[in-house]
């Protein structure tokens, strides 16, 4: 690694910190990017499978994504992605149901056919009923179960929020939902990278450091200090970078932890929980159902809900397998989180067995199984968090943050990540060499 002063140094390697590092590059600044891991990519690492490379968590591309569809198209890539039209499922106890049409809401008897008329109706109007309102100040349950009524609020949005946003799901503002419902359907047309996502990652390293970029993996932070003039950042072994700026991409609460004191004492003060993700892949010899999404409610099964990628990938993504990932958001500490990853395997494979007995699905049916976890997927948002977000730029230095805390009200996704890299890098561009430090985007 080169001593000499650089223009930025970005921390963290994932999809936020890879686009800011390229449109900083794109811009001619001088750039340095520190990844702790082995891999660049974050939530978007991957591993190998034959000749193909295979996701650790599940992702597709939305065709409302303009920020990361702008950047496909920079990156020559935008006509590599693959659209097709998916569907989505629903699981509630033992049983499995289709749920995308009218036909299939009216066949969904755990509803009484008065719930289910409601259901559908108010679920049509539901963007409509947000306009106007202070969403980001009302209760997701407040707005819901006076909507929907009590029964439906119980069976069917306790389950999905509890299993998303634990023990406060019931707190996150309802202009989350309202965003979210903005960006999906139950019928929608997905998209993903003819490449995979790991042809994203390589088409961005490339572009980097053929502008110019250094990109160095394994090179985990040890400190960051600073104030409005200049910038330090050591990295574990010792070595110290001076920089006009640091962006980083890390979640506050491992910010904080490598801020020196000083530095520290000017982060932002809001506390914000955060939901992990215990994340299990079945690599399977049959399809099961053939919907891209089914939420898994009122099971004995440990996990929330089931992808089955491969309606979206194609099975020759996976030498001729069929894959299915099986989720469930927990926060880091806790026992799930901190479970033997063989013993997830197991038990995991038992419940989704009983879940497709019907079809019949059968454990010589199940070719792989892999494991994985991410500590830092989303934050729990608090009620009011848009007067609360923390700005982007930290006041008295020349630290610029691009983190999840900082989407809200967007929803969490790589579209959003690239959005929020652009704007906080084309902030960085605009100050280039100033002095002070503004409090905003």
């Amino acid at each position: 690694m080169h001593n000499s002063k650089r223009d930025v140094v970005v921390i963290g390697g994932g999809i936020t910190g890879l686009a800011a590092a390229h449109r900083l590059t794109e811009a001619g600044a001088s750039v340095t990017l520190l990844e702790s891991s082995d891999q660049l990519g974050g939530l978007g690492t991957f591993f190998p499978m034959g000749e193909r490379w295979v996701e650790r968590f599940y992702h597709c591309i939305m065709p409302s994504d303009d920020h990361l569809l702008g950047l496909l198209d920079r990156l020559g890539l935008r006509d590599e992605v693959d659209w097709r039209r998916t569907s989505m499922g629903m699981v509630f106890g033992e049983d499995r149901y289709p749920f995308n049409s009218a036909l299939d809401l009216l066949r969904f008897s755990p509803l009484t056919l008065l719930q289910r008329l409601r259901f559908g109706v108010v679920s049509l109007l539901l963007r409509h009923l947000g306009r106007h309102r202070d969403l980001d100040r009302t209760r997701t349950e407040d707005w819901l179960r006076d909507l929907y009524g009590d029964v439906i609020w119980e069976k069917l949005f306790v389950p999905m929020f509890g299993s998303k946003f634990g023990a406060a799901f019931a707190d996150v503002p309802a202009l989350y939902l309202w965003q979210r419902l903005g960006r999906e359907s139950n019928v929608a047309t997905r998209g993903y990278p003819a490449g995979g996502y790991k042809s994203i990652i390589d088409a961005l390293h490339a572009s980097i450091e053929a502008n110019g970029g250094r990109i160095h993996l394994s090179t985990p932070v040890g400190s960051i200090a600073g104030d409005e003039d200049s910038m330090r950042v050591t990295v574990a072994g010792g070595e110290v970078i001076d920089c006009d700026r640091v962006l980083s991409t890390v979640p506050l609460p491992q910010l904080r932890r490598l801020a020196e004191p000083e530095l520290a004492e000017r982060l932002p003060t809001t506390r914000l929980a955060y939901q992990g993700v215990v994340n299990v892949l079945f690599f399977l010899r049959r399809p099961l159902e053939g919907h891209y999404w089914t939420p898994v409610l009122h099971s004995a099964a440990e996990f929330d809900g089931v992808v089955e990628m491969t309606e979206l990938t194609g099975e020759a993504a996976y030498d001729g397998r069929y894959l299915a990932y099986a989720m469930r958001y927990t926060d880091r500490g806790s026992a799930l989180f901190a479970d033997d990853d063989a013993a997830i395997a197991e038990r995991w494979t038992g419940q989704l067995l009983r879940l497709y007995a019907g079809l019949p699905l059968t454990r010589e049916d199940i070719a792989e199984v892999r494991v994985f976890k991410a500590p830092f997927v989303e934050p729990v948002y608090p009620l009011g968090y848009l007067t609360r977000r923390p700005p982007v730029a930290v006041p008295g230095t020349r630290l610029l943050l691009a983190t999840t805390a900082h989407v809200y009200p967007d929803v969490t996704s790589w579209n959003s990540s690239v959005g929020l890299a652009d704007s906080v890098a084309g902030l960085a561009l605009a100050t280039r060499g100033a002095a002070r430090t503004p409090n905003e985007v």
